[in-house]
């Protein structure tokens, strides 16, 4: 079957039309390109590109082929950054909107401090990365173009934990996190602790100099504080805490959110975390923080009581999905961040609706859900100034982006 890419799809891959059958979806295909193949159901398998798109680019990682951490290396940054943007766009245009958009703001390569590998035992010894396209195979990733060079630092640790904890029937993940004291891991699916395992951990933390080892969810060794740098303040988040992928990414989406904001007495920031947005903010303005996991709302609150000279920051630990801040509530703010996961915020959107606050700075990382939380805002009086939209996943199709509304 010859097909011609159309567009391209949510998850990287080429999109087809095929008349009386419906959409054809070929991976690593891009617009514009001709390729040939083997139908297999919707998919194009075996696929060929006999007509290469000009925004096609050699993949700069020599682990492209067979690992599946990025989407897009075979596309230029150009395409990515309008692709990424364009998406944003048609989210927007869905909901019958439109935007003012800020300049794109992309993460250096190998900038990711944050990351979760697969670790599973081989005949041969171990095998740590992420996962082949489409596949259960953990690739191999040495020379990853993605990952901080501290985190690809740790691989031997690593693999020595999963050498140690792990089995050859069982896969082993391992969330890893750069930290000023060392990696910081947590590591699922491993074995079940006994005094042996225990000790053997607790000398592999301290023969690799990681942080902090949480082993399906118990602490077992601690070397050093895994800290980390929020504006003037030291955090030490929870095992498994949220963070931002990047340093660089975390940078740019505070910039964005400082601007929308503006100066502001009292802002509140709603799916506060261990305090990314919170502790810079309260360089300059009072800050209520809240936050639905109470180990992260005790670490915000530890940082934040340790670190001098800042304007007043209250925490509150609360499930803003169940029980959002009512109107009343949010009478005494100038200002709100709203940061919440993918599935957005559809019960606190409402509320914030409803409210007199002046500017919002809605932060997401799903263009669906922002355009449709945008929308209610906008139906009840707000103005959506700008979106920025900020990559800090690089060669991926994940999306973040920062969008100012006001009162108008």
């Amino acid at each position: 079957m010859i097909v011609t890419i159309d567009r391209l799809g949510h998850l990287g891959h080429g999109i087809a039309a095929n008349p009386g059958i419906g959409p054809v979806y070929v991976p690593a295909a891009l617009p514009g390109e001709v390729v040939e193949g083997t139908p297999d159901g919707d998919r194009l398998i075996d696929a060929k590109i006999i007509t290469p798109s000009p925004d096609r680019v050699k993949p700069p990682c020599r682990h492209a082929r067979a690992c599946g951490g990025c989407q897009l290396q075979h596309a230029s940054a150009t395409f990515v950054a309008q692709w990424k943007q364009h998406v944003v766009e048609t989210a927007l245009s869905g909901q019958g909107l439109t935007a003012e958009f800020l300049p794109l703001i992309t993460s250096p390569p190998n900038s990711r401090r944050r990351a979760t590998l697969s670790g599973r035992r081989t005949k041969s010894g171990v095998l740590i990365g992420f996962h082949a396209r489409g596949s259960d195979t953990i690739a191999d990733i040495p020379d990853c173009l993605l990952l901080h060079p501290g985190l690809l630092a740790a691989f031997p640790g690593l693999q020595a934990l999963v050498y140690v904890g792990g089995s050859r029937t069982a896969e082993l993940s391992l969330q890893v996190t750069l930290t000023r004291g060392g990696p910081d891991v947590m590591v699922t699916g491993g074995k079940s602790l006994d005094a042996t395992l225990r000790m053997d951990l607790a000398r592999l933390v301290e023969a690799h100099a990681f942080s902090r080892l949480t082993w399906d969810g118990e602490t077992v060794a601690l070397r050093d504080r895994p800290a980390l740098t929020m504006g003037k303040a030291t955090v030490v988040p929870p095992p498994g805490a949220f963070l931002q992928a990047t340093q660089e990414g975390e940078a740019a989406l505070l910039a964005a959110v400082k601007q929308a904001l503006g100066p502001q007495k009292r802002v509140v920031d709603l799916f506060s975390g261990v305090g990314t947005f919170t502790l810079p903010l309260a360089e300059a303005m009072e800050v209520h923080a809240v936050e639905g996991d109470a180990a992260m709302t005790k670490a915000l609150d530890l940082a934040a009581r340790n670190t001098p000279n800042l304007h007043r920051i209250s925490t509150e630990t609360r499930d803003l999905f169940r029980r959002p801040l009512e109107p009343d509530e949010l009478l005494t703010f100038t200002g709100a961040v709203i940061d919440p996961p993918r599935a957005g915020a559809e019960a606190q959107t409402q509320t914030l609706a409803a409210s007199k606050i002046p500017v919002i700075a809605l932060v997401s990382c799903n263009p669906v859900t922002f355009a449709r939380d945008a929308k209610a805002l906008i139906a009840n009086g707000y103005r959506l100034d700008w979106v920025q939209v900020i990559d800090q996943f690089r060669w991926s199709t994940h999306i973040e982006l920062v969008a100012r509304l006001v009162r108008a």
